[in-house]
């Protein structure tokens, strides 16, 4: 199974990075033009301040003087830049590049400065702007012009400071450069680690993944490894908590699956083989009542099973509703046992109790109750020895009522008496006193009494007696 949210998520986080690495370049640029601009705008103007200052206290003889063209290339080299100084009409008289020479003019000082351009410089706002210079110069530059005055104050001509573009665009590339080149380190690093965090979280989901598919193929045995304290971490323990009852319960349905099956098909087989024989008359006619009788107890023990894998669906689905009304427990407690009295008779049984109890008022659902102790008393009556005594105990409360049935008998083994509660458990001693038990009633029961906030208890001693017990909260 390939890691394709991995890779889904890791493209999107690469592409948001670079998107944010864009945007920081574009900034970047924007703003180091802009810096760029304003500082050889500044420049310039720098340049045409100080040579006006500087010319203003000179006569006309002296401006046209080497020293004058000295000072200019000068200022020139170190601000990268190119000095002109125009007359009145926009003539170029002197020049700050190498090739000028009084005499010997260069191809900026053989130009004539547009009419507009001098216009802005002569007045008192000065020119400034980027181009050529009306043809002045072969490229962009960024130029800056203002009025030169001579030491009378009077008007003589521009000065120009120009600045070329090429080493703008120069000094702006060689900042983008390096800006790119010092990002290219903890670019590749915030890759890298982008990369190992996200196949780190993305890992056990995909370990997930495999599991549950394992998990639908029957397979329980894998786990997700945790490795910390995150929220990733908090789903894989969810996970492994999630399969371990996952486990339980698998195991429980095989066992549910496996008693039911071997409940079903010992009285299903008694049956089948009774009635061939009755029909190929393998079993003579005289003793066809005998067996029919046995046929019969087998179909009212499957109901009996029918009747409580039902209920215990009901139970386990939370179809089966509570109605919770008040009722007297104790006239329960003697209906039942009166509609036992012929079985109780039989077997010679002592019953106790019941003369000590009053009127006991519970709320909870009547019919469930009822289950719970017909169950609770047919067993009493099953498991207690010949002769033997029953004795039931009912106690009201603040808390709650309390009720008890107590009987002699055989007794619970101690191994056995942790797991009387579970379902289709029978131990071995029940199993061969009793044939129709279908090792539901207690599960049942038990289940009944949970479902009304209370809880069923056993105690037992071998040989002595057997005491079942539940408590109802009021």
């Amino acid at each position: 199974m390939q890691l394709k949210f991995f890779k889904k998520f890791f493209l999107t986080t690469a592409v948001l990075i670079l998107a944010s690495l864009t945007v920081i370049t574009a900034l970047l640029c924007f703003f180091v033009s802009n810096f760029l601009i304003r500082e050889k705008q500044n420049t310039t103007a720098e340049n045409c301040a100080a040579v006006a200052k500087t010319v203003s206290y000179m006569s006309t003889d002296e401006v046209k003087s080497e020293n004058v063209v000295n000072l200019f290339r000068a200022i020139s080299n170190v601000t990268d830049s190119v000095l002109l100084i125009t007359d009145q009409n926009g003539q170029v008289l002197l020049c700050s590049c190498e090739n000028f020479r009084f005499g010997n003019s260069c191809k900026h000082s053989r130009q004539r400065l547009d009419t507009q351009v001098m216009q802005q410089a002569l007045s008192s706002e000065g020119y400034s702007g980027s181009g050529t210079l009306g043809g002045v110069f072969n490229e962009i530059y960024y130029t800056t012009g203002s009025a030169l005055r001579n030491s009378n104050n009077d008007m003589i001509g521009a000065v120009f400071s120009s600045i070329s573009n090429k080493n703008v665009r120069v000094f702006f590339f060689s900042i983008l450069r390096i800006f790119l080149l010092s990002a290219l380190v903890p670019l590749a690093i915030m890759f890298f680690a982008e990369y190992y965090i996200s196949y780190r979280y993305m890992r056990p989901l995909k370990l997930m993944a495999e599991a549950a598919n394992s998990m639908a193929q029957g397979d329980f045995s894998k786990r997700i490894p945790v490795t910390g304290d995150d929220e990733i971490s908090e789903l894989a323990v969810a996970f492994n908590k999630m399969t371990n009852a996952l486990v339980q319960i698998e195991g429980t349905r095989r066992r549910f699956v496996a008693n039911v099956s071997h409940e079903l098909k010992t009285p299903m087989t008694t049956i089948g083989g009774f009635i061939d024989g009755i029909l190929d008359g393998t079993i003579e006619p005289e003793k066809q009542p005998y067996y029919l009788n046995i046929v019969s107890s087998e179909v009212k023990r499957l109901t009996r099973l029918v009747q409580s894998m039902l209920s215990l669906a009901k139970l386990e689905s939370g179809e089966m509703q509570v109605n919770k009304t008040p009722f007297d427990l104790t006239e329960m407690l003697c209906t039942i046992v009166i509609s036992q009295e012929q079985r109780i008779e039989q077997h010679r049984l002592t019953i106790a109790g019941l003369e000590d109890d009053g009127k006991i008022t519970v709320v909870a659902d009547r019919d469930l109750i009822y289950q719970v102790i017909y169950n609770l008393v047919d067993n009493a009556i099953k498991f207690t020895n010949e002769g033997g005594e029953i004795r039931f105990i009912v106690h009201a409360s603040a808390e709650g009522v309390r009720f008890a049935v107590r009987n002699t008998g055989p007794g619970i083994a101690p191994e056995d008496l942790p797991r009387v509660f579970e379902r289709f458990y029978k131990s071995d001693r029940s199993r061969s006193a009793v044939k129709d038990s279908t090792g539901l009633g207690l599960y049942i029961a038990n289940t009944i009494v949970q479902i009304h906030g209370g809880t069923m208890q056993v105690r037992s001693e071998v040989n002595r007696f057997t005491e079942f017990e539940f408590f109802l909260p009021a």
